[in-house]
């Protein structure tokens, strides 16, 4: 039997944990389901997506992504004040927070808050691991050929149709 190994166009499945510089871990796929995604299709990082192409099944990898590989460099234009009145007045407002906005086309803008101040609300609209280099441990589970559904929707179908909660 050929081995599977990851290309465009195939379903692969991986157990993954995401660590900063520090080596805190930012996201794992331990004690939950594995991450299913279609290789090709931009649905990961792209310096993650390069390093695993060719490999197979069983293969353990430690993968170092720059940000220009992940989620870009910080944007200054991405963080802006938004006047206090824009929210409602009893809504207690913390650093921290993220609420959903909406940028100037109308799509969904998830935004965090960073400073609260008397008239206005600083808040960061980049993504929250921009400038960050992500260091990936991942261990290939399983590669499988896509389906024509999934090549159209450009994404991984649950087998069976059941959902993941």
């Amino acid at each position: 039997m050929l081995p599977r190994m990851i290309a465009a166009q195939k379903v692969v499945t991986l157990d993954y944990t995401l660590k900063n510089d520090a080596g805190e871990v930012l996201d794992s796929s331990e004690g939950s389901e594995p991450l299913a995604y279609l290789h090709g299709a931009d649905q990961i990082v792209a310096g993650l997506e390069r390093a695993l192409e060719g490999l197979d099944v069983g293969a353990v990898r430690d993968v170092v992504v720059p940000p220009e590989e992940g989620y870009g460099a910080p944007d200054p234009q991405g963080i802006f004040p938004i006047p206090r009145t824009a929210f409602p007045p009893d809504l207690a407002i913390s650093p921290g927070d993220t609420f959903m906005g909406e940028n100037d086309e109308g799509d969904a803008l998830p935004v965090r808050v960073l400073e609260v101040r008397d008239d206005s609300i600083l808040v960061d609209a980049n993504h929250p691991l921009a400038g960050v280099t992500l260091h990936f441990h991942v261990t290939v589970r399983e590669i499988r050929d896509a389906t024509a559904e999934e090549l159209t929707h450009g994404h991984v179908h649950d087998e069976g149709g059941h959902h993941h909660h």
